[in-house]
């Protein structure tokens, strides 16, 4: 849910013409996810807040899932917000919106819905042997 907060903060902060504000939004929402996908959630402070206050209050609780999925579907949080931040930083602000609102439709589906794209696009992969079929890919759907 913090990912479709910043990522509206950005679009709103770009659509209202404060493009350096949203510039630097830009580079923390990629920051967040990149260091999910190096570390999980211990290094993120959005991370920190989203499994540590924000889950207990919304579901009762973190949502454990498989690790390697979750990952994955956070690799493709770094593609968008990185594709994001390049348009944005050579002025192409309209096609960055762009790139974000795809992201934004995705992170809502995995936070108010409960369904993780990056995690389907996983098993998928590993249905079709891209991804080996050692690798845990379990994932919660709520």
């Amino acid at each position: 849910m913090l990912v479709v907060a910043l990522s509206v903060v950005v679009l709103v902060f770009s659509r209202t013409g404060f493009a350096t504000v949203a510039l630097v939004l830009n580079v923390l929402l990629l920051a967040g996810f990149v260091l999910r996908v190096l570390a999980g959630p211990r290094f993120d402070p959005f991370g920190q807040l989203s499994v540590r206050w924000l889950a207990g209050a919304v579901f009762g609780g973190p949502v454990m899932t498989a690790g390697p999925p979750k990952r994955f579907a956070q690799g493709i949080g770094v593609v968008f917000s990185g594709g994001s931040l390049v348009l944005r930083a050579v002025g192409w602000d309209v096609a960055a919106d762009v790139v974000l609102l795809l992201l934004v439709v995705a992170a809502s589906l995995e936070g108010f819905v409960g369904l993780c794209l990056g995690c389907r696009i996983f098993a998928w992969l590993q249905d079709r042997g891209v991804i080996p079929a050692d690798v845990r890919a379990d994932c919660a759907v709520r």
